[in-house]
């Protein structure tokens, strides 16, 4: 096992799971493949066993943790090293700011917390601009479901989002006695670079968004029953269109994405009866 550069008893209420395990943080470091000088910032270092290997890379690191006794520890055990240990909630983190005060875009590191690994999914998206990639240990399911494909049970709001802004790709999986204490589930590494651009683009990214989350809401339902309290919702009619009659599960991205746009241009014909449709 790893010794850590501090020892802190786990709060449940954090999510909090130490990566012990030497050969893991070994593993995981080498499947960053960091390089002298870039930035790096490192979403909950806890004890600090990561963050000793990614200091040692040469990379600028920036540890972002919100238990003040862990924040403590690192400050004290990295003097002098050059890691900016920062107090704070990665959710309220303006990686925009942060990008422009180290001078470049930004790699993410993180082992996160699992009750919240969706909400830091969405807040590492909505600042994709400022990030290169992100490697994450995830629940081993959840990781899954990041990267599930078309016709299979994985595939819903999660694999198409990370498709959409994302590249994603599970790099390995890591057992519960990697951790102290020991979860009840196997985790996975994951590694999403971010996409300077969508393979396929929807008009209006806020209302792609919106369109996908109210399919799947009801994805047993055809997306016609799915989509009606949206397009009410929303105050215009459904088109004619075939691809209502199918279920989400059944459409691919670049469906879904067209779908979206015609659902939009919809929208704007009612909000605007004059316009063209």
């Amino acid at each position: 096992m790893s010794p850590p550069a501090f020892r802190i008893r786990p709060r449940k209420s954090l999510g909090q799971n130490f990566l012990r395990d030497e050969n893991i943080v070994r593993k995981i470091t080498r499947a960053i493949h960091t390089v002298p000088g870039e930035c790096i910032v490192e979403i909950g270092p806890g004890e600090g066993a990561m963050t000793r290997h990614l200091a040692a890379s040469g990379a600028r690191v920036t540890a972002v943790e919100i238990d003040p006794r862990a924040v403590q520890g690192l400050r004290a055990a990295f003097e002098g090293t050059g890691v900016d240990i920062r107090e704070g909630d990665v959710l309220e983190a303006d990686f925009e700011a942060l990008a422009e005060e180290k001078g470049g875009r930004l790699r993410v590191v993180g082992n996160i917390p699992y009750n919240i690994t969706t909400p830091i999914l969405f807040h590492l998206i909505d600042h994709r601009r400022s990030i290169i990639d992100a490697t994450l240990m995830v629940q081993k399911e959840v990781a899954k479901r990041m990267t599930g494909k078309l016709g299979t049970d994985d595939y819903g709001i999660l694999s198409l989002f990370c498709a959409y802004y994302t590249e994603p790709a599970i790099q390995f999986d890591v057992s519960p006695n990697a951790f102290y204490p020991k979860p009840d589930v196997t985790s996975s590494i994951i590694r999403l670079v971010m996409r300077e651009k969508p393979e396929f683009e929807a008009d209006d990214d806020q209302f792609f968004r919106a369109v996908v989350r109210s399919a799947f809401g009801k994805r047993r339902k055809t997306l016609r029953n799915s989509l009606g309290y949206f397009a009410r919702e929303k105050e215009f009619d459904l088109p004619e269109i075939p691809d209502l009659a199918r279920r989400p599960e059944e459409l691919s991205l670049k469906e879904l994405v067209m779908l979206s746009n015609r659902l939009l241009a919809a929208h704007q014909q009612n909000q605007n009866p004059s316009r063209p449709a």
